[in-house]
């Protein structure tokens, strides 16, 4: 199988990033952050001096307590007549302008303590407990780089030939020899006018948190792939303008003139001359002739230099 293969540079992203900021003003009290760390979602992260959020929580539940006894009164003597239908109105009012009041304390107290909104990864704290701070100041940041996504362009020539789901695979410097595999996510609708690209994102899972946020990513995006026969390009030669090989035939070596195709990492597209399984010459080739007699490898016998013979098959290029 052959795989037509297309070139491409990006930069890593989280699947989720935010600044974590607190939602209310006032002295930080504790500061749980570890850079690097993996945190679950709705753990805290920082706390905000709360004494005040908790008196006024108090006094609103005593509040609500009072209106509570007082809707009661209201419907034991509405039963009797003795007080009248406004009357009781007015107490269901108070009773739920008091219950209003306790969900407003409670939320005030809640926004003093400061909890991840998903699962991810710290980063440094921008702060120390004990400051003071404010709804726009940073506290630390989180990422989730459970996977990544890389963003990418490709030439407008090739809008018509990348789809969501093909395959890519991804290099870092920071990591040599390591290939991250992964597929296309989505391709913008439209394209530059000065560049004459358009964008892609791909995603590369990433459950051992190797890939940070911001990373340089070199990427091979596969186009298509197709079964095709192929052989490795030192075994074909040049000559007056014809490509050859030498098959192998109860070890006589005989030219054939073949049609190659596309190239692909070391391998030639065989279009014609060549079926599967036939027997070819793999090194030496400069120094055969038609009709030679060749030793395989490893016999021990007397052989054109570095002759060696191979089958013909289905390869793999990218």
């Amino acid at each position: 199988m052959l795989r037509d293969t297309v070139e491409a540079v990006g930069t890593t992203r989280a699947l989720r990033a935010v600044d974590i900021v607190p939602l209310s003003s006032g002295r930080l009290t504790a500061l749980t952050v570890t850079p690097g760390m993996e945190i679950a979602e709705g753990a805290v992260i920082a706390q905000l001096n709360s004494a005040i959020e908790a008196a006024a929580l108090a006094e609103a539940e005593a509040r609500l307590r009072e209106a509570e006894l007082a809707m009661e009164r209201a419907q034991a003597l509405r039963q009797s007549n003795t007080v009248s239908q406004a009357t009781l109105l007015q107490a269901e009012v108070a009773l739920a302008t008091a219950q209003a009041g306790v969900d407003q304390a409670r939320q005030r107290l809640s926004d003093r303590t400061v909890v991840a909104p998903f699962t991810g990864v710290l980063g440094l704290a921008r702060v120390d407990a004990g400051a003071r701070v404010t709804e726009q100041t940073i506290l630390t940041t989180l990422d989730d780089i459970s996977a990544v996504e890389v963003e990418f362009q490709l030439s407008e020539t090739l809008i018509g030939r990348v789809a969501i789901g093909q395959n890519v695979e991804a290099s870092a410097a920071a990591f040599p020899g390591r290939v991250f595999a992964g597929t296309v996510i989505s391709i913008d609708s439209r394209i530059d006018p000065a560049s004459r690209a358009f964008l892609l994102r791909a995603r590369l899972p990433n459950l051992d948190r190797t890939l940070p946020a911001g990373m340089f990513m070199r990427l091979s995006v596969v186009i298509s792939e197709r079964e095709a026969l192929a052989v490795a390009d030192e075994a074909v030669v040049l000559q007056a303008g014809e490509a050859i090989v030498y098959r192998v035939e109860e070890d006589v070596a005989h030219r054939i003139v073949i049609t190659p195709g596309e190239r692909h990492d070391g391998l030639v597209e065989i279009l014609g001359g060549l079926d599967e399984g036939d027997e070819i010459v793999l090194r030496g080739t400069q120094s055969l002739r038609d009709g030679a007699t060749i030793r395989r490898a490893g016999e021990g016998q007397a052989r054109p230099a570095g002759a060696g013979a191979q089958p013909a098959a289905s390869s793999q290029g990218s």
